[in-house]
């Protein structure tokens, strides 16, 4: 099959309207960039404009009041999410586009690919929403949902969107306890569920959880039994023993699409999303309809260049879990008319071969299957592919692929380099690799890629427009830092952007969203990060290093963790790593680094040798640690990141109880060892042997 044509990039475009229609003409990208958050009002209001966002209310102004936190956009326009997305049907349909295609682990297999195409996607919203609407939901209420990364998912989200209603998912694969910390605090009318799900080839039934969030949600008035394996047997929709009404979801979306959208306000709640919970309750996040949309647009049709003309169409494939932002940013390729391919099924392991090692080809398979055009996954994702010897050209056809994108942590040098040895030319150039950093808090990206930049490997691209990114010092007596460049600092946003959360539920005074981004540098987002800008001619650069509250401080020096494990990562025997640093008052900090090697490696002298050389040469002998432990796994987060701040809390003394939520994690058992260490580190009796265990202490 041949590769399609490429298409002027969309930027380009974007440039090209500013001047006809705006008089603005820029040299470079980065003095649009410093356009876009000098002038926010006169930005947001091209992008609303450019992209013909509908409104019964034309917009007077963009940003009315510019206070962070407490920004007013568009005041008195309306609009909807689902209407942005549907409004492609008609002209996507006729240029022969799908709406989505998918693909779980069966049918991966057998090599099938399902199709849903925008008609049919506007008739099940549509049908689905006026059962809703029939069932008493409106505007405000709260319909949840634990379903895996399926159309059904999608086609639910759109419903209660089109409704005015607030959506929040939760994966299937997680546990009671982490889904109802997360429900319990929205209290919902309605829940969709799944009575299972497939993975890694093993079918996993959830009736059972499904029975404890009915019975712990008690605002629930209605279910719906999405059928997943086959497994549930639904109600007639009437109430039983006084609990709420079940309903199938086959007889939900039978009908036709008689409820459209209903247009809203520009700050009218969209969905709620929730930070990664691994200290005491998630924070439930609040965004709005108009915010996320213009969000959405701009980071995927001006940053990811995706979009949809008669002559080519994009597939935007970002592989995720419904419990990970990347899977609202992914439905948001719909926005702009692109095909979105969703994968519902492991990474890391055939069906075929089930009771095998890790298998990293089923993604690879499914971009060759699916014919995506843009190929997102995590950084870890690749880092194991690159340690795995993944060859995906042997794997099927992926002649269509012109972009690979990257998050969820540092993408490390040398995964570039591998990313671009084996996967195919674009135009005979190497394929565009389109990092990006951002965050579940504002459903978007700080930093990202642009298609007319170069790449330089290990760096991030550009700051995205409107959103103006800065590098700062620790704060001064007056709460204000010093804006850096060329070196490590906190990363910040001084100028509002609209998809910054509207609140997060049930923080009536406004003081949890206060302290959990405004607190260091009154007025201005902290997100938490390191980075580091680094200046380029057509645009500033970025590089980020880790949390910063987890950041190492060995004799006055900060350093970000992510540089310490791309050194250690790079040795062949170390499958992953986590670094800790203890700091303690009167006497020296203890630095501790944990790895998971390789099957047959061993933690030996000559290993700790050239453990201890690479972290030298990359960072400096003062970032040397003083034990390295071997152990089984590394905590990790459900949206894959190191537990590095919860782990520094366990061995410094802290509750478990109050630093770690096993079901908010995706591998709750890679905590047993560190609990068993820090045990033993209170009690004096550590019997564990730096730089010599293989194996959890006992």
């Amino acid at each position: 099959m041949p590769t399609p044509a490429l298409p002027e990039p969309r930027i380009t475009v974007y440039e090209r309207w500013l001047a006809q229609a705006r008089g603005l003409r820029f040299a470079c990208y980065e003095d649009l960039w410093r356009w876009s958050v000098r002038e926010p009002d006169a930005f947001w209001r091209s992008v609303w404009d450019f992209f013909d966002i509908s409104s019964p209310v034309p917009p007077t102004v963009a940003l009315a009041e510019a206070r962070m936190p407490g920004a007013r956009w568009f005041p008195g326009v309306q609009l909807n999410y689902a209407q942005q997305v549907l409004r492609h049907a008609d002209a996507a349909h006729a240029a022969g586009h799908p709406a989505i295609v998918w693909a779980d682990e069966p049918a991966l297999e057998a090599g099938r690919l399902g199709e849903l195409g925008w008609p049919e996607l506007r008739r099940q919203v549509g049908a689905l929403a006026e059962r809703l609407q029939a069932l008493g939901v409106g505007p405000g209420d709260r319909v949840v949902a634990v379903l895996g990364n399926r159309p059904e998912t999608v086609v639910a989200f759109l419903a209660v969107a089109s409704l005015g209603a607030i959506w929040s998912v939760c994966s299937p694969d997680m546990g009671p306890v982490a889904v109802l910390d997360r429900f319990r605090q929205i209290e919902p009318a309605v829940l969709l569920l799944a009575d299972g799900y497939r993975f890694g080839g093993q079918a996993h039934d959830r009736r059972a959880l499904g029975a404890e969030l009915v019975a712990g949600l008690p605002t629930l008035r209605h279910v719906v039994d999405v059928p997943v394996l086959g497994l549930a047997v639904p109600g007639d929709g009437q109430p039983a023993s006084g609990g709420p009404a079940r309903h199938a979801w086959a007889d939900l979306v039978a009908g036709e699409d008689t409820v459209a959208p209903r247009p809203l306000p520009f700050d009218a709640p969209l969905w709620i999303v929730y930070s990664s919970g691994t200290t005491g309750l998630p924070k439930p996040i609040v965004h709005g309809h108009g915010g996320v949309v213009l969000e959405g647009l701009k980071g995927g049709t001006l940053h990811n260049n995706l979009g949809a003309t008669v002559e080519t169409g994009d597939r935007f494939f970002w592989y995720s879990s419904t419990g990970w932002i990347m899977w609202n940013c992914q439905a948001s390729g719909l926005l702009g008319g692109t095909t979105i391919c969703l994968y519902d099924g492991s990474p890391a392991q055939s069906v075929r071969q089930a009771d095998a090692p890790a298998d990293w080809t089923p993604l690879w398979r499914f971009a060759a299957l699916s014919r995506c055009t843009f190929f997102g996954a995590g950084a870890a994702f690749y880092a194991s592919c690159l340690k795995a010897g993944v060859r995906p050209l042997q794997l099927g056809d992926l002649s269509a692929l012109r972009a690979v994108g990257s998050t969820g942590s540092p993408l490390a040098e040398d995964a570039y380099r591998w990313i671009w040895r084996e996967l195919p030319k674009v135009d005979g150039r190497d394929i565009w690799i389109a990092c990006i950093s951002g965050g579940t808090d504002f459903a978007g990206a700080f930093v990202a890629g642009l298609p007319t930049l170069p790449v330089v490997a290990g760096e991030m691209q550009c700051r995205c427009l409107g959103a103006a990114v800065e590098a700062w010092s620790e704060p001064d007596a007056e709460g204000r830092g010093r804006p850096l460049m060329d070196e490590v600092g906190e990363l910040v946003c001084t100028v509002p952007m609209p998809s910054m959360p509207l609140r997060l539920w049930g923080d009536d005074d406004g003081q949890r969203l206060l302290g959990s981004y405004f607190d260091t540098y009154p007025g201005v987002w902290r997100h938490g990060d390191w980075i580091r800008l680094v200046p380029r001619e057509q645009a500033t650069g970025a590089i980020i290093y880790g949390r910063s509250d987890a950041t190492i401080n060995r004799q006055g020096v900060r350093m970000g963790t992510a540089e310490l494990y791309r050194a250690v990562e790079a040795l062949p025997e170390v499958l992953d790593s986590l670094v800790v640093d203890l700091e303690y008052l009167g006497r020296e900090s203890w630095m501790a680094l944990f790895v998971v090697l390789r099957e047959g490696a061993v933690l030996d002298d000559a290993l700790k040798r050239r453990l201890v050389a690479e972290i030298r040469q990359a960072l400096s002998p003062r970032h040397v640690p003083n034990d390295v432990y071997a152990v089984p796994a590394i905590p990790r987060t459900l949206s894959g990141k190191k537990m590095e701040l919860p782990v520094k809390k366990l061995l410094m003394g802290a509750d478990p109880a109050k630093v770690m939520n096993r079901d908010a994690m995706a591998n709750a058992a890679a905590v047993d060892w560190f609990l068993a260490f820090a045990a033993q580190r209170a009690s004096g009796t550590t019997t564990i042997a730096a730089a010599s265990a293989t194996a959890a202490p006992t």
